[in-house]
């Protein structure tokens, strides 16, 4: 006789968010710790950019082109991830992803000459990108409704875990040991966590795999949704604000302020850690309330006209500041991560193809808000530099007026689909 599965009931997960109870829990704790290492190899490249720049001769004009193979590798792959997953299944697709971006990591290291290193970061990109949307699609199946948030959130801030540990623990490694081994760390992180994922992820897990979303002409739903599109679009600024602040802090505190690189660099990672704690904030009121085009707005505008008031306050302020700011998108983050299934017309299989669509403009318009801000603190300086991040951010917002109200997501959408080759939740 078969024993029960303790994280499912009746081919849903059962229970709230304890880590030490249900698989359908410990499951959901591999995949925060593979988003740890995954945000890892986004950012352990950075301290490394000295070292590699005098190994293989490239100024930091190829500094930049290093660190932009790797956005673009994530970018492109975003919405054919939703694809992939509608086909294969999310847990296939994430995995795989997570994969691709661990030899790569280990690729890179290894890498003879610059030309190979860039071959090498941008398919670790890629990986990147095939192993998000799925994954937040996975961990949302996971749980039923009403118990999506804190998972969900935490899953979107691990992000900022993993980069901060990215940045500090390079920093420290390729001193001692040299970039190649910097690198290796990442790598191995990712396949060590991918083991325990692939160990723990019931192969039964994913969002249901039906033939609904689609019209007659074969064009997925997620990809139709004027809603999701806007969604997109309203967030360039916030996705500007959030890649360039943290960035641009630590050289406009040392040599506008007058900081210490330690004093500079401590204040600056306070514009990324504080959204840990902001994502499952964010999950929680997204699935508590349906007002969430109002917290949204509210959460999105109010912390980024702030970070104009920056030039003009002095170590408590734009502490403040940032830490406001950034707890702030990681509820913004993780509020828009849990929206699709809540949309007209989407259901949640549809959830990973309307990430992967959600994050394409993100990344490519946020990246355009970021060379616009560069552009401006070199030819006018870093105060209207502040001002047009918080500018932006609010500007783009105009887009959510084309964005429904949501209510409570249908029961229909979270009926899963039985009889598949796993004998759970039908996967492809």
């Amino acid at each position: 006789m078969s024993v029960p599965d303790p994280g499912f009931s009746n081919g849903k997960p059962a229970g709230g968010f304890d880590p030490f109870r249900g698989s359908a829990n410990r499951a959901t704790v591999a995949l925060i710790g593979l988003r740890i290492a995954y945000a890892y190899n986004w950012f352990d490249i950075g301290p490394a950019l000295p070292s590699i720049g005098s190994e293989f001769g490239v100024s930091s004009a190829g500094w930049g082109l290093l660190i932009a193979s790797f956005l673009i590798g994530a970018g492109l792959l975003q919405v054919p991830a939703g694809f992939l997953a509608g086909k294969f299944g999310t847990r296939s697709v994430s995995m795989a992803g997570a994969g691709l971006l661990g030899i790569s990591a280990l690729g890179s290291a290894l890498a003879p000459n610059f030309v190979t290193l860039l071959v090498a970061r941008a398919l670790g990109g890629a990986g990147a990108g095939l192993f998000f949307s799925p994954a937040i699609g996975l961990v949302s199946s996971l749980h039923p409704e009403g118990k999506r948030g804190i998972p969900v959130g935490v899953f979107s801030s691990a992000f900022s875990a993993g980069a901060g540990l990215g940045v500090f623990a390079s920093a420290l490694i390729v001193p001692m040991f040299g970039w190649r081994i910097a690198l290796v760390v990442g790598g191995v992180l990712v396949l060590v966590s991918l083991g325990v994922g692939e160990l723990l992820v019931p192969r039964s897990a994913g969002p249901p795999l039906v033939g609904t979303g689609r019209s007659r002409r074969g064009i997925p739903a997620a990809l139709r949704s004027p809603a999701v599109w806007a969604i997109g679009l309203a967030f360039i600024g916030l996705e500007g604000a959030s890649l360039s602040a943290g960035q641009f802090f630590v050289p406009y505190a040392q040599m506008v302020k007058g900081w210490a690189p330690a004093l500079a660099g401590g204040v600056g990672a306070l514009f990324v850690f504080p959204s840990v704690f902001g994502g499952p904030t964010g999950g929680h009121l997204a699935e508590r309330y349906t007002n969430r085009r109002t917290q949204m707005v509210v959460f999105t505008a109010v912390p980024a006209l702030l970070l104009g008031l920056i030039p003009w306050v002095g170590l408590p302020g734009v502490a403040l500041i940032a830490v406001f700011f950034s707890f702030s998108y990681g509820m913004v983050y993780a509020m828009m991560y849990i929206l699709p299934p809540y949309l007209p017309g989407l259901a949640a299989n549809d959830t990973p193809l309307a990430i992967g669509l959600l994050n394409a403009l993100q990344l490519l318009g946020g990246s355009s808000v970021a060379y616009a801000v560069g552009w401006v603190v070199a030819t006018r300086g870093y105060t209207p530099a502040w001002e047009l991040l918080g500018l932006v951010s609010v500007a783009t917002l105009v887009f959510l007026a084309l964005v429904p109200v949501t209510g409570r997501l249908s029961t229909r959408v979270m009926e899963p689909i039985q009889g598949s080759r796993s004998g759970g939740v039908s996967q492809k």
